[in-house]
């Protein structure tokens, strides 16, 4: 199971990576959409081009971000039916989901996507509208970002059966599964709990 919990271990490091790039992506859609607005609006003249930009990084966002959602555990849950569930029964129903629906999703996505990619790219593709962008780079988001995430779900499945097995934590479990960002929000609650009774 090692060499298993070390594959694990380096997928969730490249979507650890992959996640923190998206972050600027968005950063970089909001200055693209704000400076296109600028534009419109004080010199009456906007670009098809950075529009189509803003669509592009959108979609690298929600497509390239999908398996660093799959690691954090951000992913929709039925939480008020996983919640009454077994430790190991939750697990072992996440591996069915991961198995049964995740990756033949993946598969079918990937392998309908990577047509679309491959012809537009061959062919040149280019947006009707008129100083639009090539299409290929937004084709390419459907099979590349399908494939992130089954990679991702390649760690997950890793992850729950070595719980399963005794090999590994239950990241399901309601402490393992908090994200960063909820863990320190609980410290600071705490900590200005107790600054609030040393007032009393």
């Amino acid at each position: 199971m090692t060499p298993l919990l070390s594959l694990s271990r380096l997928i969730d490091t490249i979507s650890t990576w992959v996640g923190k790039f998206t972050m600027w992506l968005i950063l970089a859609t909001t200055l693209i959409s704000a400076g296109n607005a600028l534009v419109r609006k004080f010199f009456n003249n906007s670009s098809n081009g950075l529009l189509e930009i803003q669509w592009y990084l959108f979609a690298a966002v929600f497509m390239l971000g999908a398996g660093y959602g799959l690691l954090k555990n951000s992913h929709v849950r039925i939480d008020f039916i996983s919640t009454k569930l077994s430790d190991r029964t939750r697990n072992w129903v996440d591996v069915g989901g991961i198995v049964l629906v995740l990756f033949p999703f993946c598969l079918i996505s990937i392998s309908l996507g990577w047509p679309f990619f491959m012809q537009a790219l061959q062919s040149g593709e280019m947006s009707q509208n008129a100083g639009g962008l090539i299409r290929w780079p937004a084709y390419a988001l459907i099979p590349l970002g399908f494939a992130l995430l089954m990679l991702q779900g390649v760690s997950e499945l890793i992850k729950r059966l070595a719980f399963l097995t005794g090999n590994g934590p239950d990241v399901l479990s309601s402490e393992d599964a908090k994200s960063d960002d909820q863990k320190k929000l609980e410290e600071l609650e705490a900590q200005t709990a107790k600054m609030l009774a040393g007032d009393k």
